[in-house]
């Protein structure tokens, strides 16, 4: 509460420095015409100059080509860093080894580094024989294939197959050990879920660099059945804030951006200067709160 005290005592958005960092998610897109909404955002957040770009890597590798089609695209069209999600699943060491040579080759010099969830939803995670076994194993994989930078997945909330915190902790831990650069946390609603995490990671002995994940809610449907997913919690208000919202997706938008930058905004008076946003390939939320933050674009 001591950060959530420190932004009311400062009159909203007001007199900020613009000093923060901000990196952007995108997902393959699988027609002509989502191709042209994930580059009208690509155009619309570039002048923001984000840290970088990623792309994310469907289940079992169902997306590998249009994941390395975004990525290579970003690469030799825009100057924005890009960083391609690669998994454990569904593939050999050599096979995974091939595609992050090819990445290195094609100039991508960053990799987000995820055990990735087993094809068929509601099953249990087996390795692939062969294969990585997991985030770990792949993050020590890529560092010998080259010295990529690697973000990696954290949960504020437990990994859903952890059987604990301090278990999911220790494996965070491990990434850390092994290579990984950065963690980008899965998205969450209420600040103090950051801040307890973050404290928690520390004591546990973790230094490096832990990004909150921050997700603009575009469907409230969407988000209950991800939430479900990972783990998320989702607050009984957020829930009574969208109904009635369903056929006015421009009200829906506002209280979306809404509630994303008052979190951002008490994460800012926190201390936190760095965010990701996953924007489901939807530039102007995401937009909207880096603005809100002081962020502008650079010449």
């Amino acid at each position: 509460m001591r950060e959530a005290q420190r932004a009311l005592e400062t009159p909203l958005f007001s007199g900020l420095a613009g000093d923060i960092e901000v990196s952007f998610e995108f997902f393959p897109p699988k027609s002509d015409k989502m191709a042209q909404t994930l580059w009208d955002s690509v155009e619309t957040l570039a002048p923001l100059s984000p840290r970088f770009v990623s792309v994310t890597y469907g289940a079992g590798g169902s997306t590998r080509e249009r994941t390395h089609a975004a990525v290579r695209r970003i690469v030799t069209e825009t100057s924005m860093p890009a960083a391609a999600h690669l998994t454990c699943v569904n593939a050999t060491r050599e096979e995974v080894d091939a595609v992050a040579r090819e990445y290195w080759e094609e100039g991508v010099r960053h990799i987000v580094a995820l055990r990735g969830d087993p094809p068929e939803g509601g099953t249990a995670y087996k390795p692939h024989p062969g294969g990585y076994a997991n985030a770990v194993e792949l993050i020590a994989g890529l560092k010998r294939v080259a010295d990529f930078e690697i973000s990696v997945a954290a949960y504020p909330e437990v990994h859903p197959d952890s059987p604990d915190r301090q278990a999911d902790l220790d494996n965070l831990k491990r990434k850390f050990d092994a290579g990984a650069t950065r963690a980008i946390t899965q998205f969450f609603f209420e600040p103090e879920c950051f801040f307890d995490f973050r404290d928690k990671a520390v004591a546990a002995g973790i230094e490096g660099e832990i990004v909150p994940g921050i997700m603009p809610v575009l469907s409230f449907g969407a988000v209950q059945r991800m939430s479900g997913l990972c783990g998320t919690g989702i607050p009984d208000w957020m829930e009574g804030l969208f109904a009635g919202l369903d056929e006015k997706p421009d009200a829906r938008q506002l209280v979306s951006a809404t509630i994303a930058a008052e979190m951002c905004r008490r994460l800012y008076a926190g201390g936190v200067r760095q965010f990701h946003f996953y924007t489901l390939n939807r530039a102007e939320l995401s937009y909207a709160i880096c603005h809100m933050l002081g962020l502008r674009p650079k010449a």
